[in-house]
């Protein structure tokens, strides 16, 4: 993931996640690693992008949670971490999704798992 400030980017995803941050200490390999706290499991890198976040980006990260309730829930709680709600001109009529902007612009969904 791309970002222009990486150490904001990298407080909100690891914040978000509930992941580690893996530093090097060669800064010149210009990336940070999260991990999950087992240290197993998939790990996300976050790195200095010159290029500005796209509008309708081919590839984002959907979080998937299990009610609209909880959906609400997590949407507030990724807004007070510093990420935003964001407006989307490609809506289906009855969304289970919530299109938002960490804090670089890298669009992302919650998804609400229940909405069938």
């Amino acid at each position: 993931m791309g970002a222009e400030d990486v150490e904001r980017a990298v407080a909100f995803w690891a914040a978000t996640l509930d992941y580690e941050i893996v530093r090097f200490d060669n800064p010149e390999n210009g990336f940070t690693i999260l991990r999950p706290p087992s240290g197993e499991g998939t790990r996300v890198a976050i790195q200095a992008a010159d290029n500005p976040a796209e509008v309708h980006p081919r590839v984002h990260m959907d979080l998937i949670v299990d009610s609209a309730t909880e959906q609400r829930s997590e949407v507030a709680r990724l807004e007070a971490l510093g990420g935003h709600q964001v407006q989307w001109d490609s809506y289906p009529d009855s969304p289970d999704f919530i299109v938002m902007a960490d804090t670089e612009g890298n669009r992302f969904c919650v998804v609400d798992a229940s909405h069938g």
